[in-house]
């Protein structure tokens, strides 16, 4: 072999292969839609289904039966994944150098190399207007400022807010409830205060117990993973998800007492049996909780048969209440 050839092979690392560009790696050659394919996988698929909860407040007033509505609500939908795949997107352009260096996240698209920093920033940023514009031009003013407001505040929170005791919990949480509010919103469906903090508490004790099974899960070694769990300790983490799901459970039951029964000729008072299957789920819920097994909410909901189930029942009997049979 010539020395050309021992030299060509050294600097390509692998026989037949060609040379790799000076200051390049194996990592440098991408595949030709390791792009499209990353930036898919950067916008969090699996996380796509949290925005289910923009059909929350229709439901919850007996708004779903119409096609129109569905339609709207398919809109919204879609409105809300991209603003928040814009913010994931973002998020791991601010993070990429931190994401190199974690044993997991290292794995992400941008970390990899897969998606540039810059092409990460510039789909997040058009993300961000597109969504917010077509709202403000297919929606009303009140959702596109709903939708501007959570990317706005889901920045600030990868940025800066992520670092803040407390603040952290209550970005999250809020995050959330603009979830369940923006249907809401968009079809010009009145916010119940009984909707409004049954959401919001909920939303916490979810956050709270994902929060404080992270910090079991990694205790001693918790900045590892995220970094401001080490100024948390896990008895105020169980504090604050023990405290929201009570007020949870009292908000819902309060709504459900308000009706005062089956007047409206039901055949029976669905919206108080339904507080069955409500505090049932919270308190299967808050079995992962308190093993410190609660990671994130949609793992539990859909891994857990008879958390499924109860979900399942509360649904049915809900149906019934806005049905009114």
């Amino acid at each position: 072999m010539s020395e050309r050839s021992t030299a060509l092979l050294e600097q390509s690392g692998e026989p037949g292969r060609p040379p790799l560009p000076p200051g390049g790696s194996a990592r440098g050659r991408r595949r030709p839609l390791s792009l499209p394919i990353g930036l898919v996988r950067t916008a969090r698929p699996r996380q796509w289904i949290k925005n289910v909860l923009v059909g929350a407040a229709p439901a919850a007033a007996g708004e779903l039966v119409s096609g129109q509505t569905a339609g709207q609500l398919g809109l919204v939908f879609v409105l809300f994944t991209a603003a928040a795949s814009a913010v994931y997107l973002i998020n791991d352009a601010l993070d990429a150098e931190a994401d190199r260096a974690h044993p997991a996240k290292c794995r992400r698209p941008v970390a990899r190399g897969d998606v540039p920093v810059p092409v990460a920033y510039g789909a997040g940023a058009l993300l961000a207007v597109a969504s917010t514009a077509a709202a403000a031009v297919l929606c009303n003013a009140m959702t596109a400022a709903l939708l501007t407001a959570y990317v706005v505040m889901q920045i600030a929170y990868c940025v800066r807010l992520k670092h803040v005791l407390v603040v952290d919990l209550a970005i999250v949480t809020t995050g959330f409830l603009m979830r369940a509010m923006v249907g809401g919103v968009a079809l010009s469906i009145p916010l119940s205060r009984w909707f409004l903090i049954t959401t919001g508490f909920g939303a916490l004790f979810m956050v709270a117990a994902k929060r404080y099974s992270e910090a079991v899960e990694m205790e001693g070694s918790a900045g590892a993973t995220r970094a401001l769990l080490t100024s948390y300790t896990t008895g105020y983490l169980r504090f604050v998800w023990q405290l929201a799901a009570g007020v949870a459970v009292l908000g819902y039951c309060l709504w459900a007492l308000e009706d005062g029964g089956s007047a409206d000729g039901s055949l029976l008072p669905w919206r108080q049996l339904s507080m069955i299957a409500f505090i049932l789920a919270v308190l299967r819920y808050a079995v992962f909780a308190d093993r410190g097994a609660a990671g994130a909410p949609e793992d539990v909901v859909l891994r857990d048969r008879p958390l499924a189930v109860i979900g399942l029942a509360w649904l049915a009997i809900y149906g019934m209440a806005v049905a009114g049979l």
